[in-house]
């Protein structure tokens, strides 16, 4: 049997920011968001206040009895007990917002006769308010099947993202290329910031000084594309500049300097598709980043 699901009634079980702004942004379009329900009453009670309608429950099966699509916004590692707790009915739609895990997780509901799905936002949100500004243009990764892949989808639509369609076995991988993206840049900025430490400027100024230039390679790619917007001595095959980078952090910085290593021989490739170095400079780069500092200046 085929079940239509529109203008569903969606509840939420978790009331984090993610949960928080996802019922924000779909009640501000005009989807009905009528229950919520998590382990803290006053996340609940303050998710409620901030949508229009929705109800506070204080069980996570009265919110599924009062939803026809309930999203499971708890922390990932309750995902499972959570749905494995609940009678879910024939046709529900029943999702999660986990960005490596699949609809495997949800086997419970499907088992219920249940329609399972994800929904997973490619997005970095710090707060609630942060999140709703970041929704429109970002990508949702979306696994279901009709009629609930539909549903998803128009919900993406409405926040004003685009969605891509995921199999259950590229979710890993597709996460894991969120983490190199967002949570390593943090690392790799931060990284960038303490090597001024060795010429005596503190990380908070060295910070505002690296932001703008982090801002104005974010727009190049944007703009100009990879591998066009690569800057930089790798990119011209400035040897010279890459050994007395080499010499200074092997001198001042040691722990920078395998990352460096690393990050260089990854830039090489992109340095021979923009066209600006040969095969021969290519080749010296390898063997500069590959090998160890020579006669370090003390």
């Amino acid at each position: 049997m085929c079940v239509v699901l529109i203008m569903v009634k969606i509840g939420f079980i978790g009331a984090g920011i993610t949960g928080t702004a996802l019922a924000m942004g779909l009640n501000c379009k005009g989807y009905p968001v009528v229950a919520v329900g998590s382990r803290s009453r006053p996340s609940s009670l303050k998710f409620a206040s901030r949508v229009r309608g929705c109800k506070v429950y204080d069980s996570a099966q009265d919110v599924a009895d009062a939803a026809d699509v309930v999203f499971i916004t708890t922390s990932d590692s309750y995902i499972a007990p959570t749905v494995g707790g609940i009678c879910w009915h024939q046709g529900q739609g029943v999702v999660h917002c986990c960005g490596s895990e699949s609809t495997d997780i949800l086997e419970p509901a499907k088992e219920n006769g249940a329609l399972t799905g994800t929904f997973h936002p490619l997005q970095t949100f710090a707060g609630v308010e942060n999140a709703l500004e970041n929704f429109p243009g970002s990508t949702i990764a979306i696994e279901a099947k009709p009629p609930l892949l539909e549903t998803l989808k128009d919900f993406a639509t409405a926040l004003g993202a685009r969605w891509i369609e995921l199999k259950a076995r590229d979710r890993v991988l597709y996460h894991a290329s969120a983490v190199i993206a967002s949570n390593y840049l943090v690392t790799l900025v931060k990284m960038a910031a303490e090597v001024w430490q060795a010429f005596d400027i503190p990380q908070q100024q060295a910070l505002k000084a690296l932001l703008p230039l982090i801002k104005g390679t974010i727009r190049n790619i944007e703009c100009v594309g990879i591998p066009d917007c690569l800057t930089g001595p790798i990119s011209r095959g400035d040897i010279a500049t890459i050994k007395k980078h080499l010499n200074e952090l092997q001198n001042f910085v040691p722990e920078s300097l395998a990352i460096y290593r690393e990050l260089g021989l990854r830039t090489i490739p992109i340095a021979v598709e923009k066209g600006k170095i040969d095969d021969e400079q290519a080749r010296q780069l390898k063997v500069l980043l590959a090998s160890k500092v020579e006669n370090p200046v003390n």
